[in-house]
């Protein structure tokens, strides 16, 4: 069931779009798409390991690019779009808790959840519908994507090989494995936080 989408994210890596199609995702997830750019990243590194630390950086670029316009959705369309995307993702009731929870924690919110399974999205809505102060949360989104996105790479860049193979050998495992961590992101925005 996944090895098309696998093969062809590992040949996308050696083409000419492969930094636009992971700038594309990372983007969209920090706002909007609810699959996080690990999908992308991880086998694009595994296939051109040389080019690790460059996808991190795309990643982390686009994925802080992608958190302003979340910001702005929340700032400025949280009565329209803002709204409704966190009534998509089931989270309407709690998310008043939530953004109160910016006045004495936000920056560890940034840090903490930009590091986790919990949909970025949320995050950077709920800063902008707090009107949490915009260039922290532009420096905190930079520093917590960033150490995501280059841990990543680095240890897929250390350890590539062994774990190209236990991925190819196992993807239907590793896939579903996958889907799971970002449902129970989701879940965990929705009923933990």
């Amino acid at each position: 069931m996944f090895r098309k989408l696998y093969d062809w994210t590992m040949s996308l890596a050696g083409s000419r779009k492969a930094g636009t199609w992971l700038a594309a995702v990372s983007f969209a997830e920090s706002s909007f798409f609810p699959i996080p750019p690990d999908v992308m990243l991880v086998p694009m590194v595994l296939a051109r390991r040389d080019k690790a630390f460059t996808y991190a950086l795309i990643c982390t670029v686009a994925s802080v690019l992608g958190g302003i316009l979340g910001y702005a959705i929340g700032l400025f369309l949280f009565d329209s779009i803002g709204g409704w995307l966190i009534r998509v993702y089931g989270y309407g009731q709690s998310f008043d808790e939530f953004r109160a929870a910016y006045a004495h924690y936000g920056a560890w919110i940034i840090l903490i959840k930009g590091l986790t399974p919990i949909p970025f999205k949320l995050v950077t809505i709920a800063s902008g519908f707090a009107a949490y102060n915009f260039p922290l949360f532009v420096l905190l989104c930079a520093i917590t994507r960033g150490a995501r996105f280059f841990l990543v790479a680095f240890l897929l860049r250390l350890f590539g090989e062994p774990v190209r193979e236990f991925i190819e050998r196992r993807l239907d495992a590793v896939m579903w494995g996958l889907l799971i961590v970002i449902v129970g992101g989701f879940v965990a925005a929705r009923y933990v936080v």
